[in-house]
């Protein structure tokens, strides 16, 4: 049973082994030139010309908590795929009552207009 795991584990080792190299090499020979201009914070090749803690329009929020709830809900279609033939027609019609109430609130939503960005 634990040589099962033992390529796993080899392969976690290798990893993380390869990456402290990588790093401290890095770190060791790497050009250290500092400068003020690459030390300035920036903000898309610009300047920062507001407070960074400026209030956000809430459509925004909106926007992001719809595509994290409608992606996690398709994320649940990858292990329903993988065991359908042995759930059987209640595993299919399980799925097609979800998927018709993920289509009933994407079409709520729709309509509220809250895909809409003006």
């Amino acid at each position: 049973m634990v040589e099962g795991y033992l390529p796993i584990l080899v392969f976690l080792a290798v990893g993380i082994g390869l990456s402290i190299v990588l790093l401290g090499l890095g770190l060791l020979m790497g050009p250290r030139k500092p400068d003020a201009e690459k030390d300035s914070p920036f903000e898309c090749g610009f300047d920062a010309f507001e407070d960074a803690r400026i209030k956000f329009d809430v459509r925004y929020y909106l926007v992001a908590i719809l595509f994290i709830i409608f992606d996690l809900e398709i994320a649940f279609l990858f292990p329903w795929a993988i065991v359908l033939d042995e759930i059987g027609a209640f595993g299919l019609i399980s799925m097609g009552i979800f998927l018709l109430i993920l289509i009933v609130g994407f079409i709520y939503e729709w309509k509220q207009g809250a895909l809409e960005w003006e």
